[in-house]
C-alpha cells in the first residue's frame, strides 16, 4: 500500500451499509477497472466472509487486497458508543489506516454517526475547524450545487456556518472547478435580519467573510442556481436532504401512473422513456456516491446506507478526487490564512 507516493490508495468499508458486503465488493472491483490505475483499492472487514461473498459473486479473481476487521459496527448502533467499544470495527481500521497513511481516503456507507465519529477519532479535526460538516451535491438544472452542513453537526454557532462556507467554497472550487463559487445563507427570506439570530449572526460574520457572499437563498433557490453552495445547520441540512431523495421516486411513480392512465398516455410514455430514463439518472444519488466529511484531517467519504454497486462505485472516485485535490490541506491552509481573526 501507499505512503502517499503513487495513486490514491482509497480504503473502502466493506461491512458498512444495508447491502454489504456484496455490492461493496462489485462496485470496488467496478470503480478500479475503470480507473484505469489512476488509483487503488482496499477492502476493510471480515476477511473470510468478503473472500466467501466474492466467490459466490464470482469476482474473487479481480477482489483487491483484503484487510481484515473482526468487528462491524451495525446500522442501527449508537454511534459514539459502538466507534469506543469496537476498536477493530471495519470503520475504525479504515480511518486508522489512513491516520498511519497506509491509505489516502476512506469510504463507507456505514452507520453515519459512527463514520464521522471514527473519523473524528481517528484521524482528528484539522487545527483551525471546530465543527465538521458533511456536503453533499444535488444536480440543478444550472449545475451542481453543494449543500452542507447535512448531518454531522446539528447545534451550531454562527462561526460555525462561517467555517462551512469558507470549506463547501474549497470544496466547490477544487472538486467541482467552480472557479468563485457564490455562497448563500439557507434562510426564510432573503432580507439579512429574518430568520433565528443564529442565521442572523452567520449573516453578519459572511458579510465579512473571504467567501464569495450572495446573501440568503430560500429553498427554491437551490433549484434555481441562485448559489453554487449552500451553507445550513445539519438538522435543516438533513431534513432538506431526505426531502430532496423522495422527490424523484415520488414524482417517478405518479408520472408512471398518469402514463398508464390511458392508451394515447402509454404511447407518449413510450416515445418518452429515454428522455426519462436520462433525468433519472441524472437525479440518482448513486451518480454522487457519497458526501465528503469536511474539516476532519483527511479524506473522507461517506455514502448512502442503502447505496448499490454504483453507488460504491462512484463513492470511491469521488475520495480518489478528494485526495488528488488535497481538500483537507486547502482547507487547513485557507482557514489559518483567512480567517484566523473569525476564530
Amino acid at each position: 500500500m501507499s505512503d502517499r507516493a503513487g495513486p490514491p490508495v482509497i480504503g473502502v468499508d466493506a461491512m458498512g451499509g444495508d447491502l454489504a458486503p456484496g455490492v461493496v465488493i462489485q462496485g470496488a472491483i467496478e470503480a478500479m477497472r475503470e480507473s484505469a490505475g489512476a488509483f487503488e483499492v482496499v477492502l476493510i472487514g471480515d476477511e473470510a466472509l468478503v473472500r466467501e461473498e466474492a466467490a459466490r459473486l464470482h469476482v474473487d479473481a479481480a477482489l483487491p487486497p483484503v484487510i481484515h476487521a473482526s468487528e462491524r459496527v451495525e446500522m442501527g448502533e449508537s454511534a459514539a458508543t459502538s466507534v469506543r467499544k469496537k476498536k477493530d470495527s471495519s470503520i475504525n481500521i479504515a480511518a486508522r489506516l489512513q491516520k498511519e497513511r497506509r491509505t489516502d481516503a476512506m469510504v463507507s456507507a456505514g452507520n453515519t454517526g459512527a463514520v464521522v465519529a471514527a473519523a473524528l477519532f481517528g484521524l482528528g479535526r484539522i487545527e483551525s475547524v471546530q465543527r465538521p460538516a458533511i456536503a453533499t451535491v444535488l444536480p440543478t438544472p444550472q449545475g451542481n450545487v453543494v449543500i452542507l452542513d447535512v448531518g454531522a453537526t446539528s447545534d451550531c454557532k454562527p462561526f460555525h456556518l462561517h467555517q462551512f462556507a469558507m470549506m463547501g467554497s474549497i470544496y466547490a472550487r477544487l472538486v467541482l472547478h467552480v472557479e468563485r463559487p457564490r455562497v448563500g445563507l439557507l434562510n426564510i427570506g432573503e432580507e439579512a435580519e429574518k430568520g433565528s439570530e443564529l442565521y442572523y449572526e452567520a449573516h453578519q460574520l459572511l458579510k465579512q467573510s473571504p467567501v464569495h457572499f450572495a446573501g440568503n437563498v430560500e429553498g427554491r433557490d437551490i433549484i434555481l442556481g441562485t448559489a453554487d453552495v449552500v451553507v445550513c445547520d445539519g438538522f435543516v441540512g438533513n431534513v432538506l436532504l431526505k426531502f430532496a431523495e423522495s422527490v424523484i421516486p415520488s414524482v417517478g411513480n405518479m408520472i408512471r401512473d398518469e402514463i398508464r392512465s390511458d392508451p394515447l398516455s402509454m404511447l407518449a410514455g413510450l416515445l418518452l422513456k429515454p428522455a426519462f430514463r436520462r433525468l433519472r439518472r441524472r437525479m440518482d444519488y448513486a451518480e454522487v456516491g457519497g458526501a465528503p466529511l469536511l474539516g476532519v484531517d483527511g479524506t473522507c467519504i461517506i455514502a448512502h446506507g442503502r447505496s448499490n454497486a454504483r453507488a460504491i462505485k462512484n463513492a470511491i472516485r469521488a475520495a480518489a478526487r478528494c485526495a488528488e485535490a488535497r481538500v483537507a490541506d486547502f482547507i487547513r491552509e485557507d482557514l489559518q490564512r483567512l480567517a484566523p481573526e473569525a476564530a
